[in-house]
């Protein structure tokens, strides 16, 4: 594998918490609104995508073939958009923490699934013991950081 791939998942990891306190303060200038901060935070990155798409020299006509795809297949814009819309809403609700600690216990315990089933023709990958207790791990996490101070005080 190439080192550069875990690096640069751990820095989008970084970037998630700061996004999402960003747009929280993008929601405060337009009234309020996490639908607006939400779609100018989604058309801000489909610009940036259009303009590595054009510096990386991505051939455009292969977008003709858009009405082949099926239907399904661009749930991932949906998902995407909800991703923003949801941690743009919930990080001053729940915190910044707690928020994303339920995010990543979700996506652990569905990639597991994945992994196991290969769903969407993803790589099959094995779901041993010692990848289920790293899931299990995030889950302790999760609830320490989501109710740790209920069960252990507050310091």
């Amino acid at each position: 594998m190439n080192p550069i791939y875990p690096l640069f998942a751990f820095a989008i990891g970084v970037v998630v918490p700061l996004q999402a306190a960003i747009n929280n303060q993008l929601k405060g200038v337009l009234g309020n609104s996490t639908l607006l901060a939400a779609l100018v935070s989604f058309s801000v990155g489909s610009l940036c995508l259009g303009g590595l798409a054009v510096a990386t020299g991505q051939k455009w006509q292969d977008l003709a073939q858009l009405g082949r795809v099926e239907w399904w297949m661009l749930l991932g814009g949906a998902m995407g958009a909800m991703f923003v819309f949801g941690t743009t809403l919930l990080a001053p609700r729940l915190g910044v923490a707690a928020m994303l600690s339920l995010v990543i216990a979700g996506q652990v315990c569905v990639s597991l699934l994945f992994d196991r089933f290969g769903w969407l023709a993803m790589p099959l990958r094995e779901v041993n013991l010692p990848r289920l207790l790293g899931a299990a791990l995030v889950v302790g996490g999760v609830l320490l950081v989501n109710f740790g101070d209920r069960w252990f005080g507050r310091a």
